[in-house]
């Protein structure tokens, strides 16, 4: 049985390749050989990590989804051994949740084997209370057998509102059951470390690759090291990836 882990957010920029990059990669480090896929009609920025070996697949066609394309991936991930994890865009998010609950596609996956995982980015800053409200949007649409994994993105601003950390949100209160985990992405604000994952992210290079070479400074690599290691051991504790 393999896990298909499958990113939705309706809004835009708030760290879904991240997340999706860092999960392939993370994979990877396991000794998985996780397939990857972008469907991001706008962005193909998970497609530009080369060493993912990521596949494209324009899931939407106008304001629809492409039923063909849509048929094809099911076809894919039928053959998949290892985990899958598929990039979706924001201007996807509203077309392709309706037509995954139309469709029946947790149902269906679960027919063929597998679990279907759905991550969803909570962002700090103007986009705290969308992100937040699309956790509840997700989790009261989606029913069993889809399991849910947030990540909170600090990127933008810290995960509190009057005070409040996620934990003691009313999403997170109203659907603490259905949320297997909660990732706590690790603060890439924080002076060099921030300009260190940034450089890499914009390279779309991989941990490994950044780490290989011998022309980034050694302090450097040390401190990409360090954010590696904070960011695996959180998604060590979410036992579901």
């Amino acid at each position: 049985m393999a896990k298909i882990h499958m990113l939705l957010q309706s809004k835009g920029g708030v760290g879904k390749s991240f997340v999706s990059a860092m999960l392939a990669q993370y994979k990877q480090a396991k000794g998985e050989n996780p397939f990857c896929i972008d469907s991001d009609p706008m962005n193909a920025t998970f497609t530009g990590y080369k060493a993912l070996s990521v596949r494209k697949l324009a899931l939407l066609d106008g304001d629809e989804i492409d039923q063909r394309n849509f048929d094809l991936l099911i076809e894919w991930l039928d053959k998949v051994d290892d985990d899958a994890i598929i990039d979706n865009g924001a201007a996807t998010f509203v077309p392709l949740v309706n037509y995954l609950m139309s469709n029946e596609t947790p149902a269906l996956l679960a027919e063929m084997g597998h679990e279907l995982v759905i991550h969803t980015v909570v962002t700090g800053g103007q986009a705290l209370l969308d992100t937040a409200g699309c956790v509840s949007q997700l989790a009261g649409q989606f029913l069993d057998p889809a399991t849910f994994v947030v990540w909170l993105n600090p990127y933008w601003g810290a995960i509190e509102h009057e005070g409040k950390t996620f934990w003691q949100f009313k999403t997170y209160k109203d659907y603490q059951a259905r949320i297997a985990a909660v990732v706590s992405i690790p603060d890439m604000q924080a002076g060099t470390f921030g300009r260190d994952v940034e450089d890499m992210l914009k390279a779309r290079l991989t941990f490994k690759e950044a780490l290989a070479q011998a022309d980034r400074p050694i302090a450097v690599r040390h401190r990409l090291k360090m954010y590696r290691k904070a960011l695996f051991d959180e998604m060590d504790a979410a036992l579901v990836l």
